[in-house]
């Protein structure tokens, strides 16, 4: 029954689809999404874990071309990812184009599936866009970090004007009644950005935190459902990273040291996590029936554009995607 449905579905989707390219973003009538608070879509991720997980997505550059790897998912699957993956990206030419990823973004979310930005951002001592060797993966010093997470230093205020060259952007979907899956400084264990590898309280953990009292508290970004995110590091420790249950939303982890989370990842995500959603926000492999059914409560996955063919074959995700478990756009019900 189920491959019934899905393709039913997938007809009904590829025409929404069609209509946008050729007519321009679907009109209200026409949504699958209306206007949304953040709220209900956190009550839906409570909802489906432990039975189900959406699929997803993830599109990197071009800014031009925020949808390509999701087009990919279709041509090889029949089906949309039921979560769309962007970023609001870090070179000139990306950061002259996030508009591009807005309106994919809305397109995305009239069409039926969640929205989920990410943020390779450029540090605090460098200018509104920067290369990713020596930028966005680079590091400062201890000094200049802890200026960052002080209040009125010179970088404390450069990380708020680096903020609020977003708002625009994030404005626009919280307009648009879009919600938001936000997964800023992702990876916060990891050494590899300018970010990360600061635990404590006053580490990478407290720029999380101030990220969110500016965008969500000062900017008013109330349509932010807010994404904690680790790398599967074995080293461990994530707790330390952790910025506590009144800033994250959703707690997530990153599959990049082996194909998929262990039962000891899982388990150290949850106990952070508690009674919150978790993700697997990126991963490299499409999971398994036997990942999923040892470890029911991901709420999302998302695969990492390039390495959606790159790491699979297309028969091994045209199982990922026909899973009982797994929901696609046209799947997903609020």
């Amino acid at each position: 029954m189920k491959k019934v449905k899905f393709c039913v579905a997938s007809a009904l989707t590829a025409a929404a689809v069609l209509t946008a390219v050729f007519t321009g973003p679907a009109t209200e009538s026409a949504q699958a999404f209306p206007a949304t608070p953040k709220q209900t879509v956190l009550n839906y991720l409570h909802s489906i874990s432990g039975n189900h997980i959406v699929s997803g997505q993830h599109n990197k550059e071009p800014a031009t071309s925020p949808g390509q790897y999701t087009q990919q998912v279709k041509d090889i699957t029949g089906q949309y990812p039921g979560l769309w993956g962007g970023d609001l990206m870090f070179n000139a030419t990306d950061v002259a184009n996030r508009q591009r990823v807005v309106d994919q973004a809305k397109t995305e979310w009239a069409n039926g599936s969640l929205v989920a930005l990410t943020w390779h951002v450029c540090p605090p001592t460098q200018g509104s866009s920067c290369a990713f060797d020596g930028g966005v993966k680079s590091h400062i010093s201890d000094a200049q970090f802890s200026q960052t997470v002080t209040s009125g230093t010179a970088l404390n205020t450069a990380w708020k004007k680096r903020l609020d060259e977003a708002v625009p952007y994030l404005q626009q979907l919280k307009n648009a009644g879009v919600p938001v899956l936000f997964r800023p400084l992702h990876e916060m264990n990891e050494s590899w950005n300018w970010w990360g590898n600061r635990p404590g309280a006053n580490g990478s953990a407290r720029l999380y935190q101030i990220t969110r009292d500016y965008l969500a508290g000062t900017k008013g970004l109330d349509n932010l459902i807010w994404v904690w995110n680790v790398q599967d590091n074995p080293a461990g420790g994530w707790s330390n990273y952790y910025p506590g249950s009144q800033y994250v939303d959703v707690a997530s982890l990153d599959a990049w040291y082996k194909n998929y989370p262990s039962a000891a990842d899982y388990q150290q995500i949850r106990s952070i996590a508690g009674t919150k959603p978790i993700a697997i926000a990126e991963m490299g492999k499409v999971p398994t029936a036997a990942l999923l059914q040892s470890q029911p409560q991901w709420a999302w996955f998302m695969l990492w554009s390039e390495q959606l063919r790159g790491s699979n074959t297309n028969a091994e995700i045209q199982t990922a995607y026909f899973l009982p478990r797994v929901l696609n756009q046209g799947e997903l019900t609020f």
